[in-house]
């Protein structure tokens, strides 16, 4: 809508009006206005008074002929009486500076005005409506008052303006033309009127860039912005919303300010990134599809914000590699790592969690995986033993049933240590192959020689398997054991607890039925195994309990199960039929 301000000095009449104020035809309806107040006829001479009432610290900019402004105004004459306001209209004046658009004075009092300026401006009938003024609305030779508020200023000329006021020390690359970017901003007019904010939705913007999804001063405005860089964007209206503006909350020919910070940057063309951080001088071999790997993480986004944590839950993530157990990206970049490597994962969102998100994750966002990598073994791993240092005479290797004691440190494949039997001022002692340690620590303590020293790496599926001891190991961790065994008794062949080191009596009954009365009870067979221990004559298998052998050795003789022994229950070793019985 125009106003006096708006439109250049007119002949007189009821149609010129129409054009000229078409703003004031809800007081002056088909030419039947009310009488206006008559002016004061100014003294000869009089000029233009621009009186600058309130000036904004900071103005980048002030208006020159050819600048388009938007501004509002009230209107009034000397005595007070008003004739005209945009605030009343609910939208400001929009008009070019200096074409002639405007009458002379109002033409020359916005030269030189900032943003959120306020002026107060007199203006002479001769650079205003003169001897005629504007019948019904204007009288002749009047003097008008405008009260001006600047509030935007752009010209045909200009062009996006981008000031940047933060940008981080390392931009490893920056957006391109077909990106997909997430960004934060408050979009405000010249005036600093706040119009729209992510911020208050509490969620980002999410885009391409440069392929027309966004207004064009948006698209020239985001380009070679880092993640993390805040920048302020200035878009002239032709590169915004134009002249119809944008709804209710973006008026025409609006400039806009955005300040924005980028969060995420991606292209669909991405694949992972990977950073290596630390690698261990030894790698002796590196994850392969189907391993099994434990490894420590931290998730964050690309802005640095932390989503997810190993470390916090004070457990590793534990999963196979390159069977679809993890998003496609930790799959992938799982591939190849060293047990104790520490490097970064850089996730685009279509290899990641896509344009859904999960929890914590937004959608569209790129992770940033800090891992480090505990330990790793594949399900078809066996028991590796590496042998630091073996006795020259050595002639007498363990085998299944030996009693051996041992010295052992037990560690993670980290280094973290488990257990010593150092600290404890004592061996550990077994009998090889009975089921008294892990399976793979009876297989790597296998055809060694006392004094000999090895290390032994025990894969979970041979040690203490996905579930792990609590407080102690954790679950599918591969052990390793660095191992010296320091004494060895042969143990007995396989099958038997007991066996006769010299010729077996042909009267062995009658000799443990020691009161002849034809049934040997628990306490004589006990005793006679004894006597034959304690003389040379016979040996028990070493490193069980002697009670729990002989009462079992007692048990498989009594055979009807009631607490004695015939001469026709009692039979040897020899005579008892194949694999029935362990003992005599």
């Amino acid at each position: 809508m125009a106003g006096p301000a708006a439109v250049r000095r007119r002949g007189p009449g009821c149609g010129s009006l129409l054009l000229l104020l078409p703003a004031l035809l809800e007081s002056w309806a088909a030419c039947q206005a009310p009488p206006v107040p008559a002016a004061e006829i100014p003294p000869d001479g009089a000029e233009l008074s621009v009186e600058r009432r309130f000036v904004p610290e900071s103005c980048p900019r002030a208006v020159r002929p050819g600048d388009f402004v938007r501004y509002h105004y009230l209107g009034a004459f000397p005595d007070g009486t008003r004739f005209d306001s945009s605030y009343d209209r609910g939208s400001t004046f929009n008009v070019f500076v200096g074409k002639g658009q405007l009458i002379a004075g109002m033409d020359q009092a916005l030269v030189g005005m900032c943003v959120n300026e306020r002026r107060f401006v007199k203006i002479p009938p001769k650079l205003a409506y003169g001897s005629e003024g504007v019948p019904g609305v204007i009288p002749p030779n009047a003097v008008l008052h405008f009260d001006v508020l600047l509030i935007d200023l752009w010209n045909s000329e200009d062009e996006v303006q981008v000031q940047t006021y933060f940008r981080p020390e390392k931009c490893p690359r920056t957006v391109q033309v077909s990106d997909f970017v997430r960004y934060h901003y408050n979009g405000t007019f010249l005036d600093g009127t706040l119009f729209d904010s992510s911020h208050n939705r509490m969620r980002t913007y999410d885009t391409y860039v440069g392929i027309g999804w966004l207004i064009p001063g948006m698209d020239q405005g985001l380009l070679g912005m880092c993640i993390g860089e805040k920048r302020i964007i200035t878009i002239p209206p032709f590169l915004a919303y134009g002249e119809d503006g944008d709804g209710k909350e973006i008026p025409g020919q609006a400039s806009l300010v955005f300040d924005v910070v980028l969060l995420d940057l991606h292209n669909p063309k991405d694949g992972i990134a990977i950073e290596n951080q630390l690698v261990p001088e030894s790698c002796e071999r590196r994850s392969q599809t189907g391993d099994f790997l434990r490894y420590h993480y931290n998730g964050t986004l690309l802005d640095g914000t932390l989503f997810d944590s190993s470390y916090s839950r004070n457990r590793t993530y534990d999963t196979y590699v390159g069977k679809g157990y993890v998003i496609a990206g930790m799959d992938e970049g799982l591939l190849g790592v060293c047990t104790g490597e520490k490097r970064r994962i850089i996730i685009p969102p279509h290899l990641g969690y896509g344009e859904e998100g999960r929890g914590k994750i937004p959608g569209s966002a790129v992770l940033v995986f800090d891992i480090h990598v505990v330990d790793f073994h594949n399900p078809s791993d066996s028991v590796s033993i590496t042998v630091h240092y073996k006795p020259s005479n050595c002639t007498v290797l363990s085998k299944k049933g030996d009693y051996l004691k041992y010295h052992y440190n037990a560690s993670l494949l980290d280094g973290t240590l488990l257990d010593s039997t150092h600290s404890l001022g004592k061996t550990y002692n077994i009998v090889l192959g009975s089921g008294q340690v892990v399976l793979g620590m009876d297989m790597g303590l296998q055809d060694m020689c006392v004094g000999e020293r090895r290390t032994v790496v025990i894969p979970p599926h041979l040690g203490y398997g996905e579930d792990g001891v609590e407080g102690e190991v954790p679950g599918s961790a591969v052990l390793v054991f660095d191992i010296e065994l320091l004494e060895l008794v042969s143990g007995l062949p396989e099958g038997y607890m007991f066996v006769w080191n010299g010729e077996v009596s042909p009267n062995l009954f009658e000799e443990i039925d020691q009161n002849h009365d034809g049934e040997v009870l628990l306490e004589e067979f006990s005793e006679y195994i004894q006597t034959q221990v304690d003389t040379g004559k016979g040996k028990l298998a070493p490193g069980f309990d002697f009670e729990k052998i002989v009462k079992n050795m007692f048990t498989n003789q009594d055979r009807d199960g009631n607490g004695k022994v015939t001469a026709e229950e009692f039979k040897l070793k020899d005579q008892e039929a194949k694999e029935e019985h362990d003992e005599l």
